[in-house]
Formats: structure tokens, C-alpha cells, sequence
């Protein structure tokens, strides 16, 4: 079967890694020139290259594979996984220098394998390395944000990220037009691993294909409300978010609405206008019992801007 582009693209090295922060870029190097890291939370939204930094750390600081344990809290997250699984494995000395847990999800976690998480990154610090990659830092506690190095990964900017969309498309020699791309574009946008994801499957005899009509998997349901409420269909737009959203879209769609600002106006004013109905709609998140109406209430206020 032919390698998904996400992991044919996923960048190896530090050199073929993108950082959106020059600062970020000069402590990695200092690290690896070092041989050692510290404890790390790396933070940011979905498909923002917080798994890919982890590991580009772990490549060039000659890390083997059998020193590393790579874990995704969404599934395993309890304090006995934590307890047998976790401990067990830094317990044991390791074959190089040091090991290290790759956490993903790591806002997954109860409060209490955070407790048991902090307790073993002290007992274990001089045999092991903690990296735990998160959504939402704020679901982590302090104590232990008190004992890692927070990176936040910022998103790319959006022509970048187009123009790193092209870039794989073009080394695939597959042929396509700015307006199909941007819209696939405009609906995975911070995610790139989202959007080579839905390219790929969309790039047919060498030729990308518009999202298709029918497929929600390709077609995203944002946009096709955006499209019903910006036209006065009230009531379809509504039903595309009953029927399509699931409750972690809820979660992640004012966050959604505030990175695609130019859908709702091409000014500054209109923007800034733009802002304020969004911020109005999170306050409203825990007044709302159904958060159906509080969303398609904030697409009423943006579209009619």
C-alpha cells in the first residue's frame, strides 16, 4: 500500500522541521548539541507538528527505539495503565543515555495519573525523559508545568501552509488549481496533517479533485453551513450542524471561527466586528444547554456582518 503523505512528509531532522518561532529553533540546537533534553509539554492545535518536533528530538539526539515509549493518553489514561505500564518502563535502566515517554493527548489524563505523572518525572529524572504534547494546557496541572519546558507551536501562517500543501502536491506530480487547493485549505487550516490526508485520497490520475459533494469526509461540514447562512438558509445550515458536528467540533469551532477571520469580512473593521461575535459566543458556552443554538447563532451574527 502506498505510505500516507503525512508520514512520507513528516519532516526527520531538525533542518527539514518548519518553526514558526526562531527562538524555539536555537534552544532545539542547543539541546542536541548538549545531548540531553529536559522534560517538555509541547502545546498547540491539532496537526500543528507537536508529535513531529517530539520526535525529530528523539532522532537527533540518537534516541533507539527500545528506550522509547510512545503512549496516546486519548486512549490510555488511567492511573493503573500509568502506574504499570508508565513506571514499569522507566523503572528499568535504560540501553543509552536516557529513555523517553512520548505522551500524546496528554490533556487525556485524570487529574490523578497527573498526580502519579509528576511524582515519577522526579523520581526518574536522571534516567528519563518526559515529552507530553497537548490541545489544551490549560487541562494540565501546574505542578506539571512547574517541572517541564512549555513550548506553545504556533500555527504556520496560512500561506505557508498553502504553499507546503502545493509543495507535496507538486513533488507528487499532481496537477491542481489554487482554488481547489484553498479550499481544502480554508477547511483543515491550522491542521496539515488533516489537509494531506484529505489530498491524498482526492488526488486522482495525478489531478486534484474538488471535495466531493456527498463525502463528509472530504467535505467539511463548516464550510457547508458557512455557505447556507451567508446565503439566508438558516434552517440548512442548521440542520448540516446538527447532523455533521460531533461534540468535539462543538468544542473546537469558535477556534475554527477565529482562524478564518476572512471568511467573515476582508476588512480590518469588519474583522475586528468579527472578533467581538466570537468572544460573545464562547462567554455564552456554559449559558447555552444546546450549544446547536449558540453556534448557529454566533453564524448568524458573523455572516451578517
Amino acid at each position: 500500500m502506498k505510505e500516507l503523505w503525512t508520514e512520507t512528509y513528516r519532516p526527520k531532522t531538525v533542518g527539514e522541521y518548519v518553526f514558526t518561532d526562531v527562538n524555539q529553533r536555537e534552544q532545539v540546537d542547543s539541546w542536541i548539541k548538549g545531548g540531553s533534553i529536559p522534560h517538555l509539554l509541547l502545546s498547540g492545535s491539532p496537526g500543528t507538528g507537536k508529535t513531529t518536533l517530539a520526535k525529530v528530538l528523539i532522532n537527533e539526539l540518537g534516541v533507539q527505539d527500545y528506550d522509547v515509549l510512545h503512549i496516546n493518553a486519548s486512549r490510555d489514561n488511567g492511573v493503573d495503565f500509568i502506574k504499570e505500564r508508565v513506571e514499569g518502563f522507566v523503572s528499568t535502566m535504560p540501553f543509552g543515555p536516557f529513555k523517553v515517554v512520548l505522551m500524546d493527548e496528554a490533556d487525556y489524563l485524570s487529574h490523578s495519573a497527573q498526580a502519579i505523572m509528576r511524582g515519577l518525572m522526579e523520581t526518574y529524572q536522571e534516567s528519563a525523559r518526559f515529552i507530553l504534547t497537548c490541545n489544551m494546557p490549560r487541562k494540565i496541572m501546574p505542578a506539571l508545568h512547574s517541572r517541564c519546558k512549555s513550548f506553545h507551536i504556533d500555527r504556520p501562517d496560512q500561506t505557508e501552509f498553502t504553499a507546503r500543501a502545493a509543495t507535496v502536491l507538486v513533488t507528487e506530480g499532481v496537477e491542481f488549481d489554487l482554488d481547489t487547493l484553498d479550499s481544502y485549505v480554508k477547511a483543515t487550516y491550522p491542521d496539515l496533517r488533516k489537509c494531506l490526508n484529505l489530498l491524498q485520497p482526492n488526488s486522482i490520475n495525478n489531478r486534484l479533485n474538488p471535495p466531493g459533494e456527498n463525502d463528509r469526509g472530504v467535505k467539511d461540514w463548516k464550510l457547508e453551513a458557512v455557505a447556507y447562512f451567508k446565503a439566508g438558509k438558516i434552517k440548512e445550515g442548521r440542520q448540516v450542524v446538527c447532523q455533521q458536528a460531533t461534540v468535539e467540533d462543538m468544542d473546537d469551532m469558535f477556534r475554527w471561527m477565529y482562524d478564518n477571520l476572512d471568511l467573515w469580512s476582508k476588512t480590518a473593521e469588519g474583522q475586528d466586528e468579527a472578533i467581538i461575535a466570537i468572544r460573545k459566543g464562547l462567554v455564552n458556552v456554559p449559558l447555552v444547554a444546546d450549544q446547536e443554538i449558540n453556534i448557529s447563532a454566533t453564524l448568524i451574527e458573523l455572516t451578517t456582518l
